[in-house]
């Protein structure tokens, strides 16, 4: 076999050609993501052909992601400052391009965008911290004048409101003192709410919507059960119905019309997607869409009649094949490829393995061989997901083909406390921050040692937020496993990141935070937090370590780069650090990011062998 190219950082790490495309309500314009003057703005153009037009102009960290409002006049995204993670709602007209205006003008306060209800297609409901910081209220905002009104008051334990299809707040998800959930309801807008169940922690309670007859709700239950089922939630009574379950995987949302409300399928994530049609028509085109393409779909936009789709489908060698799709007659026309100059051919395949841990439980993992390897005696890269309620997923990841592309082999270990897999597997992890938690990370490096994928003396942790918390525990509990370390704004003390915490995340810490990790007002706690803290054990480093950070991080705050940093340079220890002014949880810029990644490559070719761009 043929070793692959060393592609270009560019490849990976630039904007894309094009991106998140959505289809105006009356189905006649197409919108897409794409880099204006190198900024990832919106652009449109007929859905016919013919001139593409930008109708925004960021010039700072770009556009992510937006939607059309439901009269087809506006489109509608969020934005923040630096990384700052304070969004603001900004809508703008295509007819008038350049002219975005800020619907949440407030200083210091955290927009989000709750619904957009066909009833109300000149109003959508927001989620504002204006009142009081540590929560949020719903107010309905509309596009047009810009005013906005009070519609919901949070009596400081909701975490997340939910609208009926007629934009009336009817229901709410409430976190109780222990740290278990309630769902709140009420009849109309005049009425007040009132409890209607509750849901221990581990049994979720998450709210999906409403059914089409407003009188129950869609939410992910895992009563009398390990695994997130949907239910059916009666208004009246409180009570079940079970309405689909898998076999292996936690519920990961319904597919629901925005036409009727009537429910279409269900969503999980086992190795890869699976789906779980109960509309006929629904099976079909899902059916259609599956010999399409070998990525797993997903309708990222439909006019408002659900006669389009436009479908992106993700897929671990074609990142963001994204295509029109007619549900009438099943004829696609591909749109866009994300990375067209990503030859599929040159980049690895990612596979799923099941790694044992010591203790029996047994870890969802994938492993990337670099193309053309032996697939023996590798350099190694851990790859440490986020979160920690998060997972690694089949699919396109640049981090991933970016290492194997520089010849590691890439393993990502879905270790406990990763969602998806279950209660059990979740809370498995309470009070195991650096310790089972960590331990299935090195399961999973002395499986692939023992299976003779990875070379011991060359193997490397990375990873962001969480992994690069795992990074620091890796390097100061385990120093003699790995020969090389990246950072990537994780946290090195669980005492000062909890105090340090935005204030609108306190009412979720008890279900979240001091559940698994601990309250460090707590004396208990605290004594167990600074001794699970790589801070706490910096004597012990002995091991290259890369550290990356943003300045603006308001979830894991530059401090705690700085102080292990400065830990280390206190004791002569060489570590290289890169923190940049303009970024935040995760670097948006593309200039950034590059250098980022240009650094770890030196890095890693340094401390591990593998290939790197000539200078």
């Amino acid at each position: 076999m043929t070793t692959a190219p060393l592609l270009p950082l560019e490849h990976f790490f630039d904007n894309p050609e094009r991106a998140g495309a959505r289809l105006s309500p009356d189905g006649q314009t197409i919108s897409f993501l794409a880099p204006r003057d190198g900024v990832l703005n919106i652009w449109v153009r007929p859905r016919a052909g013919g001139t593409e037009c930008p109708i925004t102009n960021d010039r700072d960290r770009g556009v992510s992601s937006y939607f059309w409002s439901r009269d087809g006049r506006y489109i509608l995204f969020v934005q923040d400052t630096g990384g700052d993670e304070d969004y603001h709602v900004y809508a703008v007209d295509p007819d008038f391009p350049d002219r975005a205006r800020d619907l949440t003008p407030f200083c210091g306060v955290r927009a989000g965008i709750i619904a957009a209800p066909r009833a109300t297609p000149r109003q959508i409901l927001v989620s504002l911290n204006r009142r009081d910081p540590t929560v949020f209220d719903v107010y309905a905002v509309n596009l047009a004048s810009g005013r906005l009104v009070m519609v919901a008051q949070n009596p400081g334990s909701v975490v997340s409101w939910h609208a009926d299809r007629e934009g009336i707040v009817r229901a709410a998800r409430g976190q109780t003192p222990s740290g278990d959930f309630e769902i709140l309801v009420r009849t109309t807008a005049e009425d007040p709410f009132r409890r209607l169940a509750e849901y221990a922690n581990e049994d979720s309670g998450y709210i999906f919507g409403f059914t089409p007859d407003r009188g129950a709700l869609w939410v992910g239950s895992a009563r009398d059960a390990d695994l997130l089922r949907l239910v059916e939630l009666d208004l009246a009574t409180g009570t079940e119905r079970v309405i689909d379950a898998d076999d292996l995987a936690d519920l990961s949302g319904p597919i629901v019309s925005d036409r009727t409300g009537a429910l279409l399928a269900s969503v999980y994530v086992r190795d890869r997607l699976v789906v779980h049609a109960v509309d006929e028509r629904f099976r079909a085109d899902w059916e259609a869409l599956g010999r399409l393409h070998a990525g797993d779909p997903g309708i990222s936009g439909q006019d408002a009649d659900e006669t389009t789709w436009i479908v992106g489908f993700d897929d671990d060698r074609d990142p963001g094949a994204t295509y029109l799709f007619d549900r009438g007659t099943h004829a696609a026309e591909l749109l866009y490829r994300s990375r067209p100059w990503l030859d599929p051919e040159t980049l690895a395949r990612m596979a799923p393995v099941a790694i044992p841990a010591r203790d029996g439980l047994v870890l969802p993992s994938y492993l990337t061989l670099p193309v053309g390897s032996s697939g023996t005696n590798l350099p190694l890269v851990l790859f440490v997901h986020g979160g920690p309620w998060a997972r690694d997923a089949w699919g396109y990841d640049p981090s991933v083909q970016f290492l194997a592309n520089r010849g590691y082999a890439v393993l990502q270990v879905n270790y406990r406390g990763s969602t998806g897999f279950g209660k059990h597997f979740m809370h498995a992890a309470e009070h195991e921050f650096a310790g089972k938690m960590h331990d299935d990370l090195i399961d999973g490096v002395n499986w692939a040692i023992a299976h003779g994928i990875a070379d011991p003396a060359r193997v490397g942790i990375y990873g962001g937020s969480y992994g690069g918390y795992a990074a620091l525990v890796g390097v100061t509990f385990t120093p003699d496993v790995f020969a090389a370390a990246v950072s990537y704004v994780g946290p090195s003390s669980l005492v000062t990141l909890t105090r340090s915490f935005p204030a609108y995340w306190r009412p979720m810490l008890a279900s979240t935070w001091f559940r698994y990790v601990g309250d460090p007002e707590n004396p208990d706690d605290l004594a167990d937090m600074e001794r699970r803290s790589p801070l706490g054990r910096v004597d012990r480093i002995r091991t290259p370590l890369l550290v990356i950070q943003g300045a603006n991080d308001p979830r894991v705050t530059q401090r705690e780069s700085d102080q292990i940093v400065a830990a280390l340079r206190e004791r002569g220890v060489p570590v290289e650090y890169i923190c940049k002014e303009d970024e935040g949880h995760g670097f948006a810029r593309p200039e950034n990011r590059m250098e980022a990644f240009a650094a770890i490559e030196r890095f890693f070719a340094v401390h591990l062998g593998g290939r790197a761009t000539p200078d």
